[in-house]
This record gives C-alpha cells, sequence and structure tokens, in this order.
C-alpha cells in the first residue's frame, strides 16, 4: 500500500517552522500543497522546492466541501503513482477538512498515511489575545457557521474566514446573537512579522481589506447582561433565580395548581395579539406563555422530578415519531394522509399505554366549554357516529329550542340549564360541519359587541349624558350607525 506523508506548513513565515518538518519537506520531489496562498511556501519555492497547488480546484467548485473532495481524490490517485508529501496551513488537525477526509480514507484501507506536526496558529491566538482555554474556548469554521452552535459566553475563534463573503455570512450569523455595534477583532498572519489586528464593531466585519486564508476572526465572551438576553440558557437561570433561595416570594411559592389559570389567561393574551396581526404584541405574549412553561419546568426541577430538558426532548422525539413522512421513509400525497398518519400514531401510542377508561380520555377537562364540546364531537366523528350533513342538526336544534321553552315556562332553573346546553352542544355540532371554531365565532362576536358598545358609550359621552339617562331607543339609533362601522 502506498504511503503519503501529511505535514502542517505553520501558522507563518518559514523561520517559525520546526527543523524536522523542514528536513523532511527538502526530501520531497515534489510538495503538495493545498495552497500555495501561504508565507512559508512562498520561501520554499524560492529555495527551489518543486511546489504543485491546489487553487486552481477552488475556481472550479462553488461549495468548500466539493472543493476539499476533489483535492483527495487527486491526492489519492497521485499516491498510487509516487510517495506524495501533502502540506497544509497551520496544524494538519486544526481547521483542515481535506486532512479529515484522508483520515476516512485512511480507515477505509485506501492509504497509509503519516501524519507530522506544523505549529497551530491557536498558541499565537492565545498570545495575541490573552486567552486562556481552560475558561471556556470555541473554534467554528467560518464557511458553515450555525448561530446554535455559538456560545457568546465562551471566547470564540472563527477560523477560514479568507474573503468578504465568508466574513459576510459570519457578520449576519454573529448578529442574530450579538448586538450590531459588539466589537470583534480581526487577526492576520498572527505570530508571523506580517501579523496584523484590527478591532472593529460587528457589522463592518466584511468591510475590512486584510482578509485572506490566514485570517481568524476572534469574538470576546459576553459579559453584559443584556448582550444575553437573547440566550435561552440565560433565561433559564433567570427563571432559576426568582424560585431560588434569595428569588421572588411570588414565584417561590407558586405551584403546578396555582399557576394554571395564569397559562390559561396568557393563551388568551396570546390569541387576542394574533386577531389583532400585531407582531410585536405577539412577540410579548409568546414571550408570556414562554414563561408559563419555563415556571412549570423549573417547579419540576425543583421536585427533582423533571427538567425543561426533558420536556423538550420529549416534544422533538414526538414530532420525529410524529411526522414519519419528513424524518423517515413514509410516503404521502396530500394533508389528509398526513392527517391520517398522525391519528394512527397516536392510536399506536395508546395502545402501549395504559387501557384508558374512556374513549375521551385524552381531551383535557379543563377546556373552555365550547373548545371541550367541539373536540369531543369530532372525536366522536372520526368512528363514525355523526351526521353526515346539517340538515338534521338544524331540525335538532329547533327541537331543543322547543324544549326549553317549556321548561322556562314551568320555571326549573336546573333543566333550563341542561337544555340551554343542549342547544350550545348542538350549536357547536352545526359550527363543526360548516368548518367554524364556535370558541373563536363566540370570541369574535364578543369583540365586535365590545366596540360597538364602545362607540355607543362614547357619543352618549360626547353629549355631556350618562349612559343611564339616554333611553333604549336613542342607543339604539347609535348601534345601528356603529354597525356600519364596525361589521
Amino acid at each position: 500500500m502506498k504511503k503519503m506523508a501529511v505535514l502542517g506548513l505553520g501558522a507563518g513565515d518559514l523561520e517559525q517552522m520546526p527543523l524536522g518538518l523542514y528536513r523532511k519537506i527538502q526530501t520531497a520531489k515534489k510538495l503538495y500543497v493545498r495552497t500555495a496562498d501561504h508565507p512559508a511556501v512562498q520561501a520554499l519555492i524560492k529555495e527551489g522546492i518543486e511546489i504543485e497547488s491546489f487553487d486552481s480546484i477552488y475556481e472550479g467548485h462553488e461549495q468548500f466541501e466539493d472543493v476539499y473532495e476533489a483535492i483527495v481524490r487527486e491526492l489519492l490517485l497521485n499516491a498510487k503513482e509516487e510517495e506524495v508529501i501533502y502540506a497544509v496551513p497551520g496544524h494538519p488537525f486544526v481547521a483542515e477538512r481535506t486532512v479529515q477526509l484522508l483520515v476516512e480514507a485512511e480507515r477505509n484501507g485506501d492509504i497509509e498515511i503519516d501524519f507530522l506536526g506544523g505549529q497551530s496558529f491557536l498558541d499565537d491566538m492565545y498570545t495575541a489575545f490573552k486567552i486562556d482555554p481552560i475558561d471556556g474556548l470555541q473554534i467554528l469554521d467560518g464557511t458553515s457557521l450555525k448561530k446554535e452552535e455559538v456560545q457568546i459566553r465562551h471566547h470564540l475563534i472563527i477560523v477560514q474566514v479568507y474573503d468578504a463573503f465568508i466574513a459576510s455570512e459570519v457578520k449576519l450569523t454573529l448578529m442574530e446573537r450579538l448586538a450590531d455595534d459588539y466589537p470583534v477583532y480581526i487577526a492576520t498572519a498572527v505570530g508571523s512579522k506580517n501579523e496584523v489586528i484590527e478591532k472593529v464593531p460587528l457589522y463592518e466585519l466584511d468591510r475590512v481589506t486584510t482578509l485572506n486564508n490566514l485570517t481568524a476572526v476572534y469574538v470576546p465572551p459576553v459579559e453584559k447582561e443584556e448582550h444575553l438576553y437573547r440566550d435561552f440558557h440565560y433565561f433559564r437561570e433567570v427563571i432559576a433565580t426568582l424560585r431560588g433561595p434569595n428569588g421572588c416570594p411570588w414565584d417561590q411559592k407558586q405551584t403546578h395548581q396555582s399557576l394554571k389559570r395564569y397559562l390559561i389567561e396568557e393563551a388568551y393574551e396570546l390569541l387576542d395579539a394574533i386577531d389583532q396581526d400585531d407582531d410585536e404584541h405577539i412577540v410579548e405574549e409568546l414571550g408570556d406563555v414562554l414563561l408559563q412553561v419555563m415556571l412549570h419546568a423549573q417547579i419540576g426541577e425543583d421536585d427533582g422530578l423533571f427538567t425543561v430538558d426533558d420536556v423538550i426532548a420529549a416534544i422533538t422525539e414526538k414530532m420525529i415519531r410524529r411526522h414519519p413522512h419528513v424524518f423517515s421513509s413514509v410516503d404521502v400525497d396530500n394533508e389528509e394522509e398526513v392527517i391520517q398518519n398522525w391519528e394512527a400514531i397516536k392510536q399506536e401510542e395508546k395502545g402501549n399505554r395504559e387501557k384508558q377508561t374512556s374513549y375521551f380520555s385524552d381531551i383535557p377537562l379543563s377546556l373552555p366549554g365550547l373548545l371541550y364540546a367541539f373536540d369531543i364531537q369530532k372525536k366522536a366523528a372520526k368512528v363514525g357516529f355523526d351526521w353526515s350533513e346539517p340538515a338534521p342538526i338544524w331540525m335538532k336544534l329547533q327541537e331543543e329550542i322547543g324544549e326549553f321553552l317549556i321548561e322556562a315556562k314551568a320555571g326549573s332553573k336546573e333543566r333550563m340549564q341542561a337544555e340551554f346546553g343542549d342547544i350550545l352542544f348542538v350549536l357547536v355540532n352545526l359550527a363543526r360541519h360548516y368548518d367554524i371554531l364556535p370558541e373563536m365565532a363566540l370570541r369574535s362576536t364578543s369583540e365586535k359587541f365590545i366596540n360597538r358598545f364602545n362607540e355607543v358609550y362614547s357619543q352618549v359621552t360626547e353629549m355631556g349624558k350618562q349612559m343611564e339617562d339616554v333611553s333604549l331607543e336613542e342607543m339604539d339609533v347609535i348601534w345601528e350607525q356603529s354597525k356600519r362601522k364596525y361589521e
């Protein structure tokens, strides 16, 4: 099996290269380098070393991964004919994707490789910025930076910031977690005689002219609390503090039971914000709903029963399990098939639990009345217990109204309540057949009533009168006028 030697050129000048690596290069008939754009490579060319770079491959591919795979294919092909010595910037195992691909090839038995050292730029970065990595350090690839990976409370070094395009992508990603003017450092050729370190506000990251293959970006850890307000883990710490020994007395005494009413209230306030189509209000109300979730999760953690991590894991697992058409190999053609699969999976899950005491056991008793009735009817309809069209439901409504009037004449409050409930139940059934959500319909009508009544109240007040001093007929005139304004 052919052998290949892979070594690191160091972080900058040829003078920084260890003597052993330099002597190994001297034995090469030809030195393959990922890029010739490196100070040590230029010095080696002047010393007469034959260099073959892969810079031209970059021009033929749009994705970096395709570039690296093409380089490795050519190296493996050449290794069948000759001994290959391949040199990369810095250290072979620091931010070098081609080396990782070669490691995979070695594991597959395609090549045998001797990995030789090289000075990593990281040592010089530690010195330049006085970083102790034990305090928390994260090294990320600028060509594939994801905001979810960024730990803003750690020292952050972003490598492979080759050009303005990559710097722009890095900037936009960081700006999702940090303030636009957050200070960052652009470090090029650190540790060499050509070292350049420039401090800039984040929004100017892609506007500097010193970006090249020796450039890295250093982001200091966040220290100001206001910079952590977007961080979920910090939010979790805030809730834990509120519930902790030195926290808020109100938060400390809350239980799952005591918080129930607030969750319902916040959910309805969110619905109001959605109905108002007010994005800023939606953000605020979503935060209030999330607060309730976090408080319940913190109570679970305080009691040693569960944490918010368990909550997230449970819903993540459920979403993946119930969407096999997205996360697995199940094929669906339309929304109806998605719903059928969802229900089939739910039934299978129920079969794995204890036997239910009621067909409706999974419908929460604490739902608002109209929504509770709607869900009961919807579930009964799934097994065929339903009218096929609304006409007989209208007849049933007339029947229930007649029964209510009989009880009203008899004066039985208890029977009147029961019959009135029957009327509401039939009305919910009608709404369901017409694909109307009764809860939303009633809320919409209530809001319309509020708007119209406020118009009446406003006009009466402008007349210098009290509502009690105005006849119903006068109010009705204003009411009819308001109807045209609030349809």
